[in-house]
């Protein structure tokens, strides 16, 4: 079987994914951990990540849309839109939004870009286990981004 058509993920690519999730996780309890006077700095940390990986996924759409047939308009749709993710973060950042509306907007754009990952699979363009190692990956960026969320509600 070719790895695009496989169910599961290659090892390299979970295990880089899941790397990629310590920064969310670690700043996520560094909210409700570290002394009110570092929240700030925890919180910048967390939505400078956020930006960057945000940037890093749309990329990948920008890639998978590159591969697609000359002509193709689903394909070319996906190449524009493949730059919200980090025009959004980059808003966020630039905007400097109080930590209670950015981190909402993060999580909607986590979830927007799964939603696009479904389509890339759907179109061909990406490969078949990538909803395997996006829906977890997905789910921990969400908990986390949650979790940080609610620190910043309560305190």
């Amino acid at each position: 079987m070719h790895a695009f058509d496989s169910p599961r993920p290659p090892r390299l690519a979970s295990l880089l994914g899941y790397a990629g999730l310590l920064p969310f996780v670690c700043a996520a309890l560094g909210v409700w951990l570290t002394p009110p006077g570092w929240r700030p700095q925890v919180l910048d940390a967390l939505l400078d990540y956020a930006a960057v990986i945000l940037a890093f996924m749309g990329a990948i759409h920008w890639g998978l849309a590159m591969r697609a047939q000359e002509g193709d308009e689903q394909a070319l749709l996906q190449l524009g839109l493949s730059v919200i993710p980090a025009l959004l973060g980059w808003l966020v950042i630039a905007a400097d939004l109080p930590y209670a509306l950015a981190l909402p907007i993060l999580l909607g754009c986590f979830v927007g870009l799964y939603l696009a990952d479904l389509r890339a699979v759907a179109r061909g363009l990406a490969p078949r286990w990538y909803p395997a190692l996006r829906l977890p990956l997905t789910l921990l960026v969400g908990l986390s981004l949650l979790l940080a969320w609610l620190g910043v509600l309560l305190a």
